[in-house]
């Protein structure tokens, strides 16, 4: 049998590779080759990434914002005096030196806490690793917006050699405009007071950190996505260096100072400028002597405090960010980050170990193969996309297969057209290589603070690229299965704020808020009731979640806590769920549609959900009247619902021969309501394969689109066959597609799995969401309480 190493080498060899940077090799991916790998990403606004779109590396691509703005982070290794560019593309505004040239990419690697890039330097390999701790349970650890680099050397040859390592960043990590006045400062070992070349006094202990803020700043401002407020901070310390020096300035001069000197000056610039006035930079430079082993760690990211403004009872309150009470001030929050990182190590291999055997135990019984460490695909783009041959083959189950992409289409069996992406591809590696590159761009979406009501945190989510909303109840929907999978009191500590909101009269409505704020960070509401509309779509999200949180957190005081306000829901959703008229849906991008047979399910679910509530709280007539409603309109959404064919459901009432993800049946399976009739899940599971693409499934028939959050909720009420259908595609996708930025929701299933067009043909970018949480579904759904 083909491992999943072969199987990809040879899918990709049926065309010729195209090579968009010939100066350099492409490295070998694992688990495979995502479109943008996560460098730095701890929040909204610390959240840094480099693309491999167009055969790019870390040291042709650089690191870029989420949004794809150029971010200023530099990485030199001189070996034997001759020095190598293993980060960013700060060599390009150098002259041709020929003592400096760009290391040669190997290997890169990605698990849920790392994204490590190995490089050749000469007789030395150099690994860029880049740490983002993604440890739900640690609500402290959590709450920090800073992230780790560790750049580690090692000799090939057994030798030693001549090492030295040098790092910048420049003023574009904290504004989207270059010509706004930034300040900054050089802090040792968390002292507050500024030092400079004249009274630094660099010992083992120090850890010296640049500090950068806008000389006109507005709190709670954005500008393109970038902050208006707040700090960015730069650390490292000697370590075991024999010499360790920094300085700022202009960042050519600092470069090429170190390539021809192999040191800096310990000066700080004292003219504060622009990010694009002779562009500032701010510099470390190690000198680790002869060596055959050594490491150098920095610490990065972007600093709010206050964190968030919050609409209380008591006017607009600005929050504190939580690590104020685990840490205390700036100073001593990167000082502890700093000295933490063995901790958090051990704290994300810790997560990394239990994914792994959660994803091996969910797969162990079907036999699907279990996860190796082993080397992974051979990322290289194809040309011409379409491979120009037809395989054939027999799977790892015994099963033939055709499998031509010059039709999009894969066949398990050619004879009965049942479609599959790839046919000879572990499920669960490919299972293991989405959630992996998930979790750190969830986790990258959130902010924690002090709660002015309890001693408990409150979570705010970023809506980040698409509407930029505070807590967006249809975003935080998708993403719940990370969270029943992670820590559900995360889940909770995300409801409390609309929860509060509402609770405390300041929407008007008698549905549910779309969310808690048109612009993050203002979690203002909307007090004159006038949010988007989509009052079945967030009823129906915000009872399923609150029961999703109790079941899985075993928390019955909270549906008892917040009762009347999904009663008034729930009230809302037996007058207008079966038949929800026009209304949008989560899936807003595709319009408004009349009577949507998903949206509809979600209210009647939801109002099976209300159902077990009032059981759970001891409201029997409630619970016994919900329970009846539930199962009436699921008789009468069925003959609404269901195609004349009796093959598939229909994506809206007496739209005949339409069709669509039925995901909102996901909550139904994982809660174990019993609301929908066992056989609408095996029609469903039986029609996805049938309009299968060679991306996956589209999202419904209006469009070649679709969305992986929603295709893997509905994967998690498919059979196991269909659920690998839509598994194996994603997996694939992501290593083929043409998309640049941070794993999307949104692509096309046909072509080159590019960023689909609204109707005037401008791409729909969904970039850096958390709703890929939505990813987790398996293992929430594998983990729910008194599941076999």
């Amino acid at each position: 049998m083909l491992g999943t190493t072969s199987v990809f080498a040879c899918l990709l060899a049926l065309g010729a590779a195209q090579s968009y940077l010939p100066q350099l090799p492409q490295p070998v991916y694992f688990p495979l080759r995502p479109p943008a790998l996560p460098l730095a990403v701890r929040g909204p606004y610390t959240s840094a990434w480099t693309s491999t779109a167009g055969n790019g590396t870390l040291n042709t691509a650089g690191a870029s914002f989420w949004t794809g703005d150029s971010l200023g982070w530099e990485g030199i290794v001189t070996v034997d005096g001759i020095s190598y560019e293993y980060l960013g593309t700060g060599s390009q505004s150098l002259p041709e030196l020929p003592n400096f040239k760009s290391a040669t990419p190997l290997s890169v690697r990605y698990d849920s806490q790392y994204s490590n890039f190995t490089f050749s330097a000469g007789p030395v390999e150099v690994t860029a690793s880049f740490f983002s701790p993604v440890i739900p349970k640690d609500l402290c650890r959590t709450s920090i917006p800073l992230s780790y680099l560790i750049t580690s050397v090692k000799s090939t040859d057994g030798a030693a050699h001549d090492v030295k390592l040098y790092s910048d960043v420049n003023a574009a990590w904290i504004t989207y405009e270059y010509n706004k006045t930034v300040t900054w400062s050089l802090h040792e070992s968390g002292i507050s007071k500024p030092v400079n070349g004249s009274n630094a006094t660099i010992t083992a202990p120090s850890i010296f950190s640049w500090l950068l803020q806008l000389k006109d700043s507005y709190t709670f401002a954005e500008n393109n996505q970038f902050p208006e407020w707040g700090n960015f901070t730069y650390s490292s310390s000697e370590g075991s260096a024999r010499n360790f020096s920094f300085e700022s300035g202009f960042s050519g001069n600092l470069r090429y100072k170190f390539i021809n000197r192999h040191g800096l000056s310990n000066i700080v610039d004292s003219d504060y400028r622009g990010a694009g006035e002779r562009e500032p930079a701010f510099a470390f430079a190690h000198d680790l002597g002869s060596v055959r082993t050594g490491s150098v760690v920095y610490t990065i990211g972007t600093i709010q405090q206050p964190a968030m403004r919050y609409l209380t009872s008591s006017g607009l309150t600005a929050l504190q960010p939580w690590w104020t009470k685990c840490y205390g001030d700036i100073y001593q929050l990167i000082q502890f980050h700093y000295k933490d990182l063995k901790t958090s190590q051990a704290l994300g291999a810790a997560f990394e170990a239990q994914l792994k055997a959660d994803i091996n135990q969910l797969y162990g019984v079907s036999g699907n193969g279990s996860l190796s460490s082993k080397a992974g695909y051979i990322g290289t783009l194809s040309a011409p996309w379409m491979y120009t041959n037809t395989s054939r083959g027999t799977d790892q189950f015994g099963n033939q297969y055709v499998f031509d992409s010059r039709n999009a289409y894969g066949f398990l069996d050619p004879h009965t057209y049942e479609g599959i992406a790839i046919p000879d591809v572990s499920e669960a590696a490919s299972y293991y290589s989405i959630v992996a590159l998930s979790a750190r761009q969830i986790m990258g979406a959130y902010v924690l603070t002090v709660s002015p009501h309890s001693s408990d945190p409150l979570m705010f989510q970023k809506e980040i690229s698409s509407d930029g909303n505070v807590n967006t109840v249809d975003v935080m929907y998708p993403a719940m299965p990370f969270f029943l999978y992670a820590n559900p009191a995360l889940l909770k500590y995300n409801l409390d704020p609309l929860f509060q909101n509402q609770e405390g009269g300041f929407y008007p409505n008698g549905y549910s808020m779309h969310d808690l704020g048109t612009n993050f960070p203002n979690a203002t509401g909307h007090v004159e009731g006038n949010d988007e509309y989509m009052p079945v779509e967030e009823s129906g999200n915000m009872i399923l979640m609150t029961l999703a949180y109790s079941q899985f957190a075993g928390d019955k005081g909270y549906l008892s806590q917040h009762y009347n306000q999904m009663h008034q829901w729930a009230k809302y959703l037996l007058e207008f769920s079966l038949i929800p008229e026009t209304q949008l849906s989560t899936d807003d991008f595709a319009g408004q549609l009349v009577n949507q047979t998903n949206l509809a399910v979600k209210g009647i679910v939801a109002i099976g959900a209300m159902a077990e509530i009032a059981k759970t709280v001891g409201a029997s007539s409630d619970a016994a009247n919900f329970s009846a409603t539930a199962t009436k309109y699921i008789n009468k959404w069925e003959k609404f619902a269901v195609d004349p064919s009796e093959k598939h459901t229909l994506l809206a009432y007496e739209w005949r021969s339409s069709w669509g993800l039925l995901y909102n049946i996901y909550p139904d399976k994982l809660l174990g309501l019993g609301v929908v009739p066992a056989h609408i899940y095996e029609m469903q599971s039986n029609w996805y394969p049938q309009v299968s693409q060679i991306f996956g499934v589209p999202l419904d028939s209006r469009h070649f689109y679709t969305k992986s959050d929603w295709e893997m909720w509905t994967a998690a009420t498919c059979e196991p066959a269909t659920r690998r259908l839509f598994v194996d595609a994603i997996a694939y996708w992501l290593n083929e597609t043409t998309t640049s930025l941070a794993f999307t929701d949104l692509y096309d299933t046909v072509g080159t799995g590019d960023y689909p067009n609204d109707d005037s043909g401008n791409p729909i970018q969904f970039i850096a969401r958390p709703v890929q949480g939505g990813q987790f579904a398996l293992l929430a759904l594998a983990k729910k309480p008194n599941s076999t």
